[in-house]
Protein backbone atom coordinates (compact mmCIF):
# COMPACT_ATOMS: atom_id res chain seq x y z
CA UNK A 1 0.00 0.00 0.00
CA UNK A 2 1.38 3.88 -0.84
CA UNK A 3 2.59 4.95 2.27
CA UNK A 4 3.26 9.00 1.87
CA UNK A 5 6.33 10.39 3.35
CA UNK A 6 7.19 13.66 5.10
CA UNK A 7 6.08 15.35 7.29
CA UNK A 8 3.44 12.77 10.09
CA UNK A 9 4.97 10.11 7.82
CA UNK A 10 4.06 7.31 10.51
CA UNK A 11 2.97 4.20 8.55
CA UNK A 12 -0.63 3.38 8.70
CA UNK A 13 -1.24 0.59 10.68
CA UNK A 14 -2.63 -2.82 9.14
CA UNK A 15 -6.12 -2.07 10.36
CA UNK A 16 -6.67 1.61 8.61
CA UNK A 17 -5.12 -0.01 5.70
CA UNK A 18 -7.84 -2.67 5.86
CA UNK A 19 -10.61 -0.30 5.91
CA UNK A 20 -9.28 1.51 2.71
CA UNK A 21 -9.15 -1.58 0.95
CA UNK A 22 -12.65 -1.94 1.77
CA UNK A 23 -13.97 0.98 0.84
CA UNK A 24 -12.32 0.65 -2.80
CA UNK A 25 -13.79 -2.39 -3.20
CA UNK A 26 -17.11 -1.39 -1.90
CA UNK A 27 -17.23 2.10 -3.86
CA UNK A 28 -14.96 1.83 -6.93
CA UNK A 29 -15.00 -1.90 -7.63
CA UNK A 30 -10.93 -2.66 -7.02
CA UNK A 31 -9.77 -5.88 -5.75
CA UNK A 32 -6.73 -4.84 -4.04
CA UNK A 33 -4.78 -1.68 -3.49
CA UNK A 34 -1.47 -3.29 -3.80
CA UNK A 35 0.21 -2.44 -6.90
CA UNK A 36 0.51 -5.30 -9.25
CA UNK A 37 3.06 -4.06 -12.17
CA UNK A 38 0.44 -4.67 -14.45
CA UNK A 39 -1.61 -1.46 -16.56
CA UNK A 40 -5.01 -4.18 -16.74
CA UNK A 41 -4.50 -4.89 -13.01
CA UNK A 42 -3.56 -1.08 -11.91
CA UNK A 43 -5.26 1.32 -13.69
CA UNK A 44 -8.94 1.25 -13.38
CA UNK A 45 -12.26 2.85 -14.99
CA UNK A 46 -14.17 4.40 -12.14
CA UNK A 47 -17.48 6.32 -12.02
CA UNK A 48 -17.13 10.02 -10.78
CA UNK A 49 -19.45 9.41 -7.77
CA UNK A 50 -17.60 6.26 -6.58
CA UNK A 51 -14.40 8.44 -6.50
CA UNK A 52 -16.53 10.93 -4.57
CA UNK A 53 -18.02 8.14 -2.43
CA UNK A 54 -14.67 6.48 -1.53
CA UNK A 55 -13.53 10.28 -0.84
CA UNK A 56 -15.60 11.09 1.80
CA UNK A 57 -15.36 7.63 2.93
CA UNK A 58 -12.04 7.74 3.56
CA UNK A 59 -12.16 11.40 4.94
CA UNK A 60 -14.57 10.25 7.86
CA UNK A 61 -12.42 7.60 8.30
CA UNK A 62 -9.59 10.06 9.02
CA UNK A 63 -11.45 12.32 11.10
CA UNK A 64 -12.59 8.79 13.08
CA UNK A 65 -9.03 7.87 14.08
CA UNK A 66 -7.96 11.47 14.94
CA UNK A 67 -11.00 11.52 17.48
CA UNK A 68 -9.38 8.64 19.14
CA UNK A 69 -5.66 10.31 19.40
Amino acid sequence: MYTPKGKGSETMNKRIEKKLETIAKEHLFMETLETRNSDGLDFHEVSVWGVKKALEMAYELGRAERQKE
